[in-house]
C-alpha cells in the first residue's frame, strides 16, 4: 500500500510532513532517484533522498531550552497572557559558564515553536525548537523520550492511589501509558512520562484525591533543566541530545 512521501519522511524521522512538503515544493526531495512532487504517494519501502540544500538547511535550525515561569503559555498568546516565545530576547540569554555560546540572532525566532505543552499554572523546561525531527522526537504519538517533572501536593495519598499513579488510571477514555511515580518528601512526588495529555498530572492527582499546588518539569530526555534561572532560556549545545 503506497502512502505520502512526506509521511514516510516523518516516521523515518527525516523532518516533520509539513517540512516534507516544503522541501518537496522546492525540488529537494527525490524517490527512488526521481524528484517528488507535492503530494506524491510511494511503497514504505522507498528510497528517499533528502538534497544537500535540505540537510544544510536543517543544520542551521536552533533548539532552545527555556525556564518557562508561571503566567505565561506555551503556545499562542492568549486571554492577555504573554506567550514563551516572547521571553526568547538577548536580555534573557543564559549562557553560564558557556564562552562559547552563540549569541542571539533575531532570524532564530522565525518558525519557533514549543516542542511539548507546559500549562499556564507550571514551570520549568520548556522547548522551543525550529526543527521538526527535534518536535517529533519529543511529542511524536511513539515517542521514547521520559519528561520528568517535580509536584508539589496536598490531601492524602495511600498505596492504592500511588500504585494507581503508576498504572491504571484513564483519561478521556484511554488507558494511561505506564508512569513512574514516587514520594520526594512529605508533600512532593516525582513523575516520570512518556506522554502529555492536557493537563495530564494535574487531572491523575485529582482522580486520586490529591491537588497540585506547583508543578515543575525538570528534564526531556537527557536533557536537563539544571541551573537554568527562571524567565531565562539558553542554545541546546552542539552534541547535546535529548535521547
Amino acid at each position: 500500500m503506497e502512502i505520502r512521501i512526506s509521511k514516510i519522511m516523518a516516521d523515518r524521522g527525516m523532518c516533520s510532513r509539513r517540512e516534507a512538503d516544503a522541501f518537496i515544493e522546492r525540488g529537494w526531495v527525490s524517490v527512488d532517484g526521481q524528484k517528488a512532487v507535492l503530494g506524491q504517494k510511494a511503497s514504505p519501502l522507498a528510497k528517499i533522498t533528502l538534497h544537500r540544500t535540505a540537510r544544510e538547511k536543517q543544520t542551521q535550525r536552533v533548539t532552545i531550552v527555556l525556564n518557562k515561569p508561571v503566567g505565561y503559555v506555551s503556545g499562542q498568546a492568549e486571554k492577555g497572557y504573554k506567550n514563551a516565545v516572547s521571553l526568547i530576547q538577548a536580555h534573557n540569554q543564559f549562557k553560564g559558564r558557556d564562552k562559547k555560546a552563540p549569541r542571539f540572532d533575531p532570524a532564530h525566532l522565525r518558525g519557533l515553536a514549543p516542542a511539548g505543552r507546559l500549562d499556564i499554572d507550571s514551570q520549568g523546561l520548556l522547548v522551543l525548537t525550529q526543527d521538526g525531527r527535534i518536535a517529533r522526537q519529543l511529542i511524536g504519538e511513539d515517542s521514547p523520550i521520559d519528561k520528568e517533572y517535580l509536584v508539589r501536593v496536598t490531601g492524602s495519598l495511600d498505596e492504592r492511589g500511588l500504585a494507581l499513579l503508576n498504572h491504571g488510571l484513564m483519561l478521556d477514555g484511554d488507558e494511561l501509558r505506564p508512569a513512574k511515580v514516587s514520594w520526594l518528601n512529605q508533600d512532593q512526588l516525582r513523575f516520570v512520562l512518556r506522554e502529555g495529555k492536557k493537563r495530564q498530572i494535574r487531572r491523575m492527582c485529582e482522580a486520586v484525591g490529591l491537588r497540585v499546588v506547583g508543578l515543575k518539569r525538570v528534564r526531556m530526555g537527557n536533557v536537563v533543566l539544571g541551573d537554568l534561572p527562571e524567565g531565562q532560556w539558553r542554545y541546546v549545545k552542539p552534541g547535546e541530545r535529548f535521547f
